[in-house]
């Protein structure tokens, strides 16, 4: 069993910029995909960016050049900056982990909200 536990978000300007942090505990070998998703009101759940343990990455086309993950493999811990953020960015945001053989993480951590204010 895997856990994930998130830091981070709340409610900035547009403009504005926050960062999330996600912690994952137990057993993660082999989980070497750890990335954010986020869901908005009404949509479904989309990546927003993943990170495998090698260091390659993959971005959602709307966050390309404002938000940057990385990770500590030693602390298996994944951050999000988020930079000039937009309101459309406002959703609740997932920290999962996945194989990279997965289409979906394969645990998710509760979600924390970031709301960005026009």
């Amino acid at each position: 069993q895997v856990r994930l536990v998130e830091s981070g978000g709340g409610l900035v300007q547009a403009g504005g910029s926050l960062s999330l942090s996600c912690a994952a505990s137990g057993s993660v070998f082999g989980l070497n995909a750890m990335g954010w998703y986020r869901q908005a009101p009404g949509k479904p759940r989309e990546l927003v960016a993943i990170i495998t343990r090698g260091g390659s990455t993959n971005y959602a086309d709307s966050v390309k050049g404002r938000f940057t993950i990385s990770r500590d493999n030693a602390k298996n811990t994944v951050t999000l900056q988020m930079n000039s953020l937009k309101p459309e960015d406002t959703a609740v945001y997932y920290c999962g982990v996945k194989s990279i053989y997965e289409a979906d993480p394969r645990y998710w951590g509760q979600g924390t909200q970031v709301t960005v204010s026009s």
